[in-house]
């Protein structure tokens, strides 16, 4: 991904979003590791940041690193113990073993265009949309991801653009069609805006 271009392209087509760049400093960077890009999703599905570091602290104190054997020795009890809830623990050993039995490949997904892409995630239980665009976005930098099921993002254009929240549908066809084909740079500025911590996935 050529950050400063697309910060340049971004830059002329939305004067807010270019004021907004010039505040924080960062980009967007992949720890290309898709098992812990993928983990990291089902901690922080529909749960706020703070809770999600949270649950993920206590993992990584219990595991040191987060593999997929590693996380199949836990117990039931021990994702209790780190906040996973029951849903959450069945998704994150289904995908350890899936990792494991080699049921599907993160390698086919550079063939694959972001739909298709989200589909063939979503083959393991509990990676939806949400989580299959944080590690399109997140681990595999592609570059134009706009997650409207995140609620982060949806609070940042409605406080940055002066609108109601949530944003109607107009508004969100809108800033897809203007952000383009760049719309995972500017997702990435947007949640800076109200979030002073860099997320990472």
């Amino acid at each position: 991904m050529d950050w400063n271009q697309a910060r340049k392209y971004l830059s002329r087509k939305d004067k807010i979003l270019s004021k907004i760049m010039k505040q924080y400093s960062g980009k967007l960077v992949s720890r290309k590791d898709p098992f812990y890009s993928l983990c990291k999703s089902i901690v922080g599905q529909q749960v706020s940041v703070a809770s999600a570091d949270s649950v993920w602290l206590k993992l990584e104190s219990k595991c040191i690193s987060i593999t997929p054997e590693k996380i199949l020795k836990l117990s039931k009890n021990d994702l209790r113990n780190c906040g996973f809830s029951r849903q959450k623990i069945e998704y994150i050993h289904g995908l350890a073993d899936n990792f494991i039995k080699k049921n599907f490949n993160i390698k086919k997904l550079k063939y694959m265009n972001d739909n298709d892409a989200i589909k063939y995630l979503s083959k393991n239980k509990g990676i939806g949309r949400w989580s299959s665009e944080m590690f399109l976005l997140f681990n595999q930098n592609r570059l134009n991801i706009f997650p409207i099921q995140d609620i982060g993002f949806l609070k940042a254009i409605s406080k940055n653009y002066k609108l109601y929240y949530p944003p109607s549908e107009k508004y969100l066809i809108y800033f897809k069609k203007l952000w383009s084909p760049y719309c995972s740079v500017a997702t990435w500025y947007m949640w800076r805006t109200v979030d002073p911590d860099i997320v990472q996935y």
